[in-house]
């Protein structure tokens, strides 16, 4: 018997949409037609197993495999039930399945089978297997995420993996299930709604997929505990495939890559991505990973560092100089720390200071003014010029421009205006701009009805006439 090997490896998104409602969003169905040339692709390799590595199946004790040779029932995803159910029946490689566990055991992994009828599969792996392998023709297999294992310990998990590939002359597809962003909307949408959750995290996932269409799947996997801090979500489940695909590819960083679509699903980012083992000619890099062969069981868990994305750098909050402005004060980026949230969408701060910090149930906002992301533009027009001369403004405009930060500071944090509880609000001139402020509020947050005091003070550091302070309602992490 020759070999075996790894002919092939696909990233796929984990929601049902593009099983049950594909016709209901065009990026949804983009997706959709993406997951069909995959499939078409998969058939015309002549692989003769489908190995998955899902994120939606989520294990604690070590890592588990389904051995059930014909697992059947019907799956119902709990966020998205509303959709539909997917019947299931598929076709499990038991004993590739029996020898994968007993490699793992080898090399020092907690493993063990799951092989009883009635084991509900996840929903990442039923959309993977129902749509990459419609007619059941690739027998497949099925790992867990463990939510504790480090990069060693899942790199460990594809060596052994690999092994039973070669022992049994497989020519084996790798296949992860995930999102990539993973911050959804946390209350129904309307299909036509559905967008990347903020522009934060699709500035990040487009750097992903840049890469990876570039078949650099090793630089996704050392880029990841970066990415991880950087979109602040609570969730580095989502980068262990990267670490498991890359250990299953060897760690190579020169694949031929191909993006076959990128879309949201209920604010989160999927995509379709293959990589073929074919050289792409890309420049290779240093791998500055320890290159583990057997795992020692140490995760390093008491040390609070479980999912090694931080370290005493990290920890430390980033404060870089402000930059000089020719009217106003010098523009700060927004300093990073466990809980705070900064947006794109959000004017720069004019000091080191987040726009935003979780605290608990709550959010409180910085005092959020009216001046525009990127150009610094106050709608309605500055209270004065750069010598102090007063200028005639419009309150209305720049109360409403106000209102909108908030939002959009409030949406990077994954709730909505509709969850402001108190506001503080500060006007330059009293006299002259209540009436025109305290109309735009009865229009909007006065819809909402927080709680308010506004107060009448002598300046502010830029030239505007209006500013909020806000405590909101944190919503709920995954």
């Amino acid at each position: 018997m020759s070999d075996g090997e790894l002919i092939g490896s696909y990233i796929v998104p984990v929601h049902p949409h593009t099983v049950l409602a594909p016709e209901q969003n065009e990026g949804w169905g983009r997706l959709r037609a993406a997951y069909d040339a995959a499939a078409q692709r998969i058939k015309e390799s002549e692989a003769d197993l489908l190995i998955i590595y899902s994120t939606t199946w989520p294990s604690i004790i070590g890592h588990q495999i389904i051995a059930d040779p014909n697992p059947e029932w019907v799956m119902v995803d709990h966020d998205f039930h509303e959709l539909g159910s997917i019947p299931y029946s598929f076709n499990i490689d038991e004993k590739f399945a029996h020898a994968w566990n007993e490699a793992n055991e080898k090399r020092g992994l907690k493993s063990r089978t799951v092989a009883y009828h009635g084991f509900p599969i996840d929903v990442g792996s039923v959309v993977a297997l129902k749509l990459l392998n419609p007619d059941n023709a690739i027998p497949a297999v099925i790992v867990s995420s463990n939510v504790y294992a480090n990069r060693a310990e899942t790199t460990v998990l594809a060596k052994a993996c690999m092994d039973v590939v070669k022992a049994t002359g497989r020519k084996a597809i790798a296949i992860t299930a995930m999102s990539l962003s993973n911050r959804m909307f946390t209350k129904p949408i309307e299909p036509k709604d559905d967008r990347i959750h903020s522009l934060k995290d699709d500035e990040w996932n487009r750097k992903i997929l840049e890469l990876l269409g570039e078949g650099r799947l090793e630089d996704v996997g050392q880029l990841s505990r970066t990415i991880h801090r950087q979109i602040r979500v609570n969730k580095v489940v989502a980068f262990k495939p990267m670490w498991w695909l890359s250990g299953m590819n060897s760690n190579r960083n020169n694949l031929t890559g191909e993006v076959l679509a990128y879309e949201a699903l209920h604010g989160a980012g999927g995509a379709v991505v293959h990589l073929d083992p074919t050289p792409s000619g890309t420049g290779d890099i240093e791998y500055d990973e320890d290159d583990v062969e057997y795992f020692a069981g140490e995760r390093n868990v008491l040390d609070g560092d479980q999912f090694e994305t931080q370290d005493i750098e990290s920890l430390k909050v980033e404060v870089p100089l402000g930059k000089p402005q020719k009217n106003g004060p010098a523009l700060w980026e927004p300093t990073e720390s466990k809980d705070s949230v900064n947006s794109e969408a959000a004017p720069k701060p004019v000091g080191a200071y987040p726009h935003a910090r979780r605290v608990g149930d709550l959010l409180y906002l910085s005092g959020v003014g009216p001046r525009q992301p990127g150009t610094n533009a106050i709608p309605g027009g500055p209270i004065h010029d750069g010598d102090g001369k007063p200028l005639n403004y419009d309150i209305k405009a720049q109360t409403q421009a106000v209102v909108d930060n908030i939002t959009r500071i409030l949406e990077e944090a994954g709730g909505t205006i509709n969850d402001v509880l108190d506001v503080t609000s500060f006007l330059v001139d009293m006299d002259r701009d209540f009436q025109g402020y305290n109309e735009v509020w009865a229009e909007t947050l006065g819809q909402v009805g927080p709680t308010r005091t506004t107060l009448a003070i002598r300046a502010l550091p830029t030239p505007i006439a209006v500013e909020m302070k806000v405590i909101a309602k944190a919503p709920k992490t995954e």
